[in-house]
C-alpha cells in the first residue's frame, strides 16, 4: 500500500487546480488519479474560446486553458495515474483502483479530493417516446466526435434542451455545414448562458422554441423526424393539437449533467439532493473529515473559472488538513475558516427564489464566498441574507437567470443559520 498525503480523484481542470494548490501551499507526496489516457478532462474538446477570462483576464480555448493547469502540474513532482479506475473510497481514506499497467491497487491518503467532473443525461433520463434509430447523441458526445475525432455526426438537427453545450453545438454544428433547425426547450426560459444564446443561437438565425419538446422520434435505420409540441409552463405536459414536425437526421440532447458521485455515495458521504454533490463547508470539505469535494462533481458550473477558485480552495485546505494533523504548523497555510472538527458549522439555507447554495455549510470564522443559482428568470432584484430573522446583507442586481451562477460575500462572526433568498422588485414577498 502507497501512502500519500493527498489522493486526487480526476485529472480534468478541477483536479489539475486542486493538485497544484496542495503543492503550492507545502504537500508534496501527491498523486492524481485519472481514468482516461489524458489529463484536461471535457476542456480537450472544447475548442470555443470564452474561458478564462475570470480566472487568468484572459480569451482562451479549452485546450489552452487546460494547458495552463498542465505547464503548473509539469513543474512540480505531482505523480499521475492514467488510464486507471478508481472503485472505492473508504471512511479510512484508502483509495482502491485499477488500471491497465498496475492491476488492482490501493493506496492510503491523508486527504482525498473528489474532483470525478459530471455526466450528460441521456435519452432515458427524458422519456421521449418513438423509435430507436441512429442519429440521436447527447451534445458533449457529438462535440467529441465534432472536435477531436473529425467525424459530423448529421446534416439536419434539432437540438432538444437549451444548455450550453447544446447551444455552443448549435453553432459548432452550422459552422461545420451542418443545417440547424431549431432549439427547442421545455422550460419557459432557456438554461444557458445568455452570451451563448445571442452568440450561438440569434447570430446564425436559430430558432428557440421555449416551454416547447419533443414528444415523438420517428424513423427506422436513422432519425427522419421529429414532433415537436407545446407544453403547459405548470405542470410541463404537451398541450394536444400543438404538434408539428421537423424532418431531420440528427437529434442532439443538451438536457442537465449529474454530477459523477458514485464514489461519494458508497463512501457514506452526505449528499446534497438538490445538487447532487456532496455538502460542504467553506473550505470544500465534506461529511467526511479529510475529503474535500470541488469542481462539476460537487455542483454543475456554467464557467470553469469558478471551477478553478473551488479547486484552489480545496487544495489549500487539504494542506491545512494534513499539516495539522502533523503537527507543522510553521508551514500551515492561512486560510479562509478552520476544517469542521474545530467548529459547529452553520447551515447556509436556500430561502424563496433559490436554487441551492455552495457551500451548504459555515464556521462563519471569516467572510465566506458563497455561490448560489435562482430558480426562475428575475429583472431587477435584491438578494437577501438573514440571520436570526434579522437583515444582515442586501445585494442588488439587474439581471439573473438559472443557468447563470451567482455569488456573494456573507459576514463572519455570525452565531445561527443563514438564509438566501431573492425578491423581485415590488415584490414584498420575494
Amino acid at each position: 500500500m502507497t501512502k500519500y498525503d493527498l489522493i486526487v480523484i480526476g485529472g480534468g481542470p478541477a483536479g489539475l487546480g486542486a493538485a497544484y494548490s496542495a503543492w503550492q501551499n507545502g504537500l508534496r507526496k501527491i498523486l492524481i488519479i485519472e481514468r482516461d489516457q489524458e489529463l484536461g478532462g471535457i476542456l480537450n474538446q472544447c475548442v470555443h474560446n470564452g474561458f478564462g477570462i475570470h480566472y487568468f483576464g484572459e480569451d482562451l480555448t479549452g485546450p489552452e486553458y487546460a494547458e495552463r493547469f498542465l505547464d503548473m502540474v509539469k513543474s512540480t513532482q505531482i505523480e499521475i495515474a492514467l488510464g486507471t479506475m478508481v472503485l472505492e473510497i473508504t471512511q479510512e481514506r484508502e483509495v482502491h483502483a485499477v488500471g491497465k499497467d498496475t492491476g488492482y491497487v490501493v493506496h492510503s491518503a491523508k486527504s482525498i479530493i473528489l474532483a470525478m467532473g459530471c455526466r450528460e443525461r441521456a435519452r432515458g433520463a427524458v422519456n421521449i417516446a418513438g423509435s430507436r434509430p441512429a442519429g440521436i447523441f447527447t451534445a458533449g458526445t457529438a462535440q467529441q466526435y465534432c472536435n477531436m475525432e473529425g467525424y459530423l455526426v448529421g446534416k439536419r438537427v434539432v437540438i432538444l434542451g437549451s444548455g450550453d453545450i447544446g447551444l455552443i453545438m448549435a453553432r459548432r454544428m452550422t459552422l461545420e455545414g451542418a443545417k440547424v433547425l431549431a432549439c427547442v426547450e421545455l422550460l419557459p426560459y432557456s438554461g444557458g448562458l445568455t452570451r451563448n444564446i445571442v452568440q450561438c443561437l440569434h447570430d446564425y438565425d436559430i430558432p428557440l422554441y421555449l416551454s416547447h419538446t419533443i414528444t415523438e422520434i420517428r424513423g427506422t435505420k436513422r432519425v427522419e423526424q421529429v414532433v415537436v409540441s407545446k407544453v403547459e409552463d405548470k405542470t410541463r405536459h404537451p398541450i394536444p393539437n400543438t404538434e408539428f414536425t421537423i424532418d431531420c437526421d440528427t437529434i442532439l440532447l443538451s438536457v442537465g449533467l449529474i454530477p459523477e458521485n458514485e464514489l461519494t455515495r458508497a463512501a457514506g458521504i452526505e449528499i446534497d439532493s438538490r445538487t447532487n454533490g456532496a455538502v460542504v463547508n467553506e473550505n470544500m470539505e465534506t461529511s467526511l473529515p479529510g475529503v474535500f469535494a470541488c469542481g462539476n462533481a460537487l455542483h454543475v458550473h456554467d464557467l470553469v473559472d469558478y471551477v478553478s477558485y473551488e479547486a484552489e480552495l480545496a487544495g489549500i485546505a487539504a494542506a491545512e488538513f494534513v499539516l495539522r494533523s502533523r503537527g507543522d504548523r510553521q508551514h500551515i497555510p492561512v486560510i479562509a475558516g478552520l476544517t469542521r472538527n474545530d467548529r459547529t458549522c452553520l447551515r447556509i439555507l436556500a430561502g424563496s427564489g433559490i436554487s441551492y447554495t455552495v457551500p451548504q455549510h459555515t464556521t462563519a470564522l471569516t467572510d465566506t464566498k458563497i455561490f448560489f443559482r435562482v430558480n426562475k428568470p428575475f429583472s431587477k432584484s435584491k438578494i437577501i441574507i438573514t440571520c436570526n430573522d434579522q437583515q444582515i446583507g442586501s445585494f442588488n442586481r439587474l439581471h439573473m437567470a438559472p443557468g447563470e451562477m451567482e455569488s456573494i460575500t456573507i459576514p463572519q462572526d455570525l452565531n445561527s443559520d443563514i438564509t438566501i433568498s431573492c425578491i423581485q422588485e415590488g415584490d414584498d414577498n420575494g
